[in-house]
């Protein structure tokens, strides 16, 4: 009975040892709107929806794949990527009138790279077009920006998109979700690690409303704010009871 109590004691051990072993990190930084540079833990960088922005600082980062959800200035900046060496996948085609949706998928080094169509706006894009929402593969991970999603997800949409680890969803209104139906979103979608607000006012940026309404009643130990820098670090072993909604600083 004692041998069986110990050979199940280092089973347990020796499992627990090699899921950490197994662990990765990835990292996600912010750098203000909804311009944000993930991280591989094979080193791979993906920047999504660049800006160059003068109060945020003009940011100049490095990319080897840009992804850009449609096709607004504050979006669409390549010219701050630092390297020429990049891909760029655009989630929209054409110009004018005749803009309509590019369907991707595909792979690019140790990640998968798929789209799902949505709208800018409440009226099927009438009044701002269309948007791309970019669903990234990456790690075991899947991470998910939307844009400037100006809707609530219709069924067939969040099944397109599919399961979900790390969110990156706007919140400031005006143009895109405001708080109250980003958090209908949310909830549409089901993220199971972490939640980045994007897209909100800030002290510097005040176009849009600022990350209150958003945050407003979410339960106090979900909410962890990073008022000193703008990168998180993502490790794939961290499963939390409930998403964690990561405030980041955009410098």
């Amino acid at each position: 009975m004692i041998r069986r109590i110990l050979s199940l004691f280092w089973v347990l051990l020796l499992t627990q040892c090699t899921s950490a072993a197994d662990a990765k990190k990835l990292t996600l930084r912010w750098f203000g709107q909804s311009f944000f540079q993930l991280e591989s833990s094979q080193g791979t960088r993906i920047v999504f929806d660049p800006h160059a922005i003068d109060v945020y600082g003009r940011p100049s980062v490095k990319a080897d794949l840009v992804l850009i959800s449609h096709f607004h200035n504050d979006h669409t900046q390549v010219e701050v990527i630092e390297n020429r060496d990049k891909k760029v996948l655009v989630g929209l085609k054409g110009t004018g009138k005749k803009i309509d949706w590019n369907p991707i998928d595909e792979k690019f080094r140790d990640s998968r790279i798929r789209t799902v169509g949505v709208y800018h706006d409440l009226a099927q894009g009438m009044e701002r077009g269309k948007n791309a929402v970019f669903i990234v593969e990456v790690d075991g991970l899947r991470f998910v920006h939307l844009g400037d999603l100006g809707h609530l997800l219709s069924d067939d949409q969040v099944k397109n998109i599919g399961p979900v680890d790390v969110l990156m969803i706007p919140v400031g209104g005006v143009f895109t979700l405001n708080g109250a139906d980003a958090k209908k979103v949310v909830e549409q979608l089901k993220p199971t690690r972490y939640i980045l607000p994007m897209h909100y006012g800030t002290k510097v940026f005040d176009d849009v409303l600022p990350v209150d309404e958003f945050l407003d009643d979410q339960p106090r130990e979900v909410v962890k704010q990073f008022p000193t820098t703008n990168k998180l670090t993502i490790e794939t072993d961290f499963k939390p009871p409930k998403a964690i909604i990561a405030v980041l600083n955009w410098k």
